[in-house]
């Protein structure tokens, strides 16, 4: 009997996905110069430049004010990430706020992107609201208002109540819809007249891969062998699949509902954020080109063709089949156009090489691996096993490689392909060790040149109207813990106070911001 395949079983494309460099080496392409002259300025009038975080990362106040756990808090009290930490106190921005939006106003941000958590809002996931967690964020939109910073909101980060993990297993029951949609349906009509700009899911793309398939993530559903921990439940060959189409249809009713009953009064605008890596072939051999675009629709195409066409990719139709769910004509015809910007999460380039592997071996759908990344063939590196991709203590100074050129590729694929959607780079950074202090120059290097990229891409006709770094200050790092950071700002995780330093990054893009925009002076780098 011929086995089902699996949509991305094998370890090392989640590992390449996810994982820190440690090595870095460029190809000349790669190798960008940082003495030419940029600003501001060269950037549209209304161009949004700003700094981001999520709710359960940054927070803390886990158990305060009425907010119950998340399945982010059940996943890191079982001591699941890799410095068994969790987000309890996190950077603690809840009792932070006020000080954290004037570091936000004093570095010149246009915008703040962050996300309410849905537990604290509405703690039993459907039903009453809590007001103390109502009151939050209210003050938290106010402040930023009146600093002059607009509020970019996300509504699910990741961090679903866990009370809907239990009732109904959250993302692979249609019931998620509903009580998605009433949730939604509370931040329209409280914050709605503030927020104008809300995105409704972020990077779905790989939250069901690492939740339904691989087990990396709550809720830790995967099935022998596709999955890389011990996983008590589940169905790797189509719960992966089921969660992402469950999203897809709980953005398309939040956004019908944004349209019909808010939009028009409020002004704001609506859309989805997906993980973007580009992809490039190792090699010009058909077979190769080929593979590079199977992994282009099962990585961004799987959210990004739906939304624009009504419908999933030809490549996953017919590799998934019947596993693939389907999209009623009514569904079909809410998803298609249901955004009014596209959200990319954006960080590097991987290589990919096609696998002379049947699709019947239990394989990957798409049957490729990923084979390097890290600049070319030169550099090649795959990591062999989940092991591995925790072990942080082996690398050295694991900066992400510089590659520009990809996030470029990247934009002109989506504005060739999916209709030149408005575009948002609503995630970019660099990676460091907690190890590497203040002095984050690696850091500042790569944020110049991938802001420089940006102006290659606007003059190639791409729609950008934003971009964010990730993230404003140090958080929890999800599967890392504290054993990464990204922050242009450093917490002091060690004192009770969480104490936040400049590091060199912010005091790079606060002259950046303030400079090229108060002095309508140049600045050379």
């Amino acid at each position: 009997m011929v086995k089902p395949s699996n949509s991305f079983h094998q370890v090392p494309l989640l590992l390449l996905l996810l994982v820190v460099a440690s090595a870095r080496e460029y190809n000349n392409k790669d190798i960008i110069t940082t003495t030419s002259t940029i600003s501001r300025n060269d950037f549209p009038p209304d161009f949004v430049f700003g700094a981001g975080s999520s709710a359960y990362q940054i927070e803390g106040a886990a158990s305060e004010d009425g907010r119950k756990p998340s399945i982010w808090d059940t996943y890191t009290h079982a001591e699941k990430v890799v410095d068994k930490s969790n987000a309890d106190i996190g950077s603690d921005q809840y009792h932070k706020y006020k000080d954290d939006v004037k570091l936000m106003h004093d570095m010149g941000l246009d915008a703040y992107r962050m996300s309410i958590s849905w537990p604290r809002l509405i703690p039993d996931g459907r039903g009453a609201v809590n007001p103390k967690g109502l009151n939050y964020y209210n003050n938290l939109i106010n402040e930023l208002i009146a600093h002059g910073i607009k509020p970019h909101v996300t509504l699910n980060h990741f961090d679903h109540p866990q009370v809907l993990e239990d009732e109904y297993n959250g993302l692979l029951s249609p019931k998620i819809i509903e009580d998605f949609t009433a949730y939604a349906d509370v931040c329209f009509k409280e914050f709605g007249d503030r927020v104008k700009s809300w995105s409704t899911f972020n990077e779905p793309n790989i939250q069901t891969l690492l939740g339904n398939d691989i087990g990396m993530f709550p809720p830790e559903r995967c099935t022998y062998p596709f999955g890389v921990v011990n996983c008590s439940k589940g169905d790797s060959t189509t719960e992966v699949y089921v969660s992402a189409h469950n999203i897809l249809l709980s953005h398309a009713s939040a956004v019908n509902l944004y349209r019909k009953t808010y939009q028009g009064k409020q002004k704001g605008q609506i859309g989805i954020t997906l993980l973007a890596m580009w992809m490039e072939p190792l090699s010009d051999s058909l077979r190769d080109l080929a593979a590079t675009k199977r992994v282009i629709d099962f990585h961004l195409g799987w959210f990004l063709h739906p939304l624009v066409y009504g419908y999933y990719p030809a490549t996953m139709r017919k590799n998934v089949g019947s596993r693939l769910p389907y999209f009623k004509d009514n569904e079909s015809e809410q998803l298609r156009g249901s955004f009014d910007f596209i959200g990319l999460n954006h960080y590097q380039v991987f290589y990919v090489s096609d696998v002379a592997r049947s699709l019947d071996d239990n394989s990957r759908d798409y049957a490729l691996d990923t084979s390097a990344w890290v600049g070319g063939p030169p550099a090649i590196r795959v990591l062999k096993n989940t092991k591995e991709f925790l072990d942080f203590s082996r690398l050295k100074g694991p900066e992400l490689p510089l590659a520009p050129w990809g996030l470029q590729r990247l934009l002109e694929y989506v504005r060739v392909n999916y209709k030149n959607p408005e575009i948002e780079i609503n995630e970019n950074g660099s990676p460091l060790l907690t190890s590497t202090g203040r002095n984050d120059t690696k850091r500042v290097e790569y944020l110049q040149v991938y802001i420089k990229s940006l102006l290659t891409s606007i003059r190639m006709g791409s729609n950008l109207r934003g971009y964010f770094v990730w993230s404003f200050m140090d958080c929890f790092e999800f599967l890392f813990g504290y054993t990464v950071e990204y922050g242009l700002y450093e917490v002091d995780f060690n004192d009770k106070d969480r104490k936040r330093y400049p590091k060199l990054s912010a005091e790079w893009y606060t002259t950046f911001l303030t400079k090229h925009g108060k002095e309508r002076k140049s600045y050379s780098y």
